[in-house]
């Protein structure tokens, strides 16, 4: 019996839900798609659900019309250890997107996503009020100036 991890993000695209997987397993290392299931009836025949595992988390995207959209209430957090990293994540998902602000961001399919450096946490201990201020004044982040400000350079 195959095992599953007790909680699938489900995400619900407009049709595009092979691109989309595609684009996430083309940036995040330990990630593959692992069955595409063309729907063969209903509403949303000739679509198809996508299993995929993106860094080692499962996820299922469905074609499933229009009827709903994404929203930046919900965001994916990808924690990066290095400036690279998170120059890697930003320029690849932010690509036909919207930049937004303290490495926010919307990919071209409407997802949220949150580029932040895995340290933030101990950075804004460090020294809160500099480095919230230099993060909010960031859209991608400059790992570099987040550690200058908590140094309080």
């Amino acid at each position: 019996m195959a095992e599953f991890q007790k909680i699938t993000p489900f995400l619900w695209f407009d049709g595009r839900a092979q691109e989309a997987a595609a684009l996430y397993v083309s940036l995040f290392p330990d990630s593959r798609v692992v069955s595409i299931s063309p729907l063969e009836a209903g509403p949303a025949e000739g679509a198809a659900l996508v299993s995929l595992v993106l860094a080692g988390q499962e996820f299922t995207a469905l074609d499933g019309g229009p009827m709903f959209q994404f929203s930046p209430a919900i965001s994916f957090v990808v924690n990066c250890e290095t400036q690279e990293e998170i120059d890697h994540y930003w320029q690849g998902l932010s690509e036909g997107g919207t930049s937004e602000q303290c490495g926010w961001l919307k990919d071209k399919f409407g997802v949220s996503w949150q580029i932040v450096p895995a340290a933030l946490g101990d950075l804004m201990e460090a020294n809160p009020e500099p480095v919230m201020t230099a993060l909010l004044s960031m859209e991608k982040i400059d790992l570099a100036a987040l550690e200058s400000a908590a140094r309080g350079e």
